[in-house]
């Protein structure tokens, strides 16, 4: 005798409702917004004014 047991997941492509509700669901990851790269820059920019100020005033 075998016993099968039941089955809890559900696979999205199970049928073509189930699949087009699965393909158009929007991604929440997606819709994220990215973080401004203003203060990366800046701080680069600083760092090479000061290490170009560092090396004029030891060269001078």
């Amino acid at each position: 005798m075998v016993t099968r047991m039941a089955e809890n997941h559900t696979d999205p492509s199970g049928n073509t409702a189930q699949f087009r509700a699965f393909v158009d669901a929007p991604d929440t990851a997606a819709a994220a917004p990215t973080p401004s790269r203003l203060p990366l820059i800046a701080g680069i920019g600083a760092a090479v004014v000061v290490v170009a100020l560092v090396a004029w005033l030891a060269l001078a």
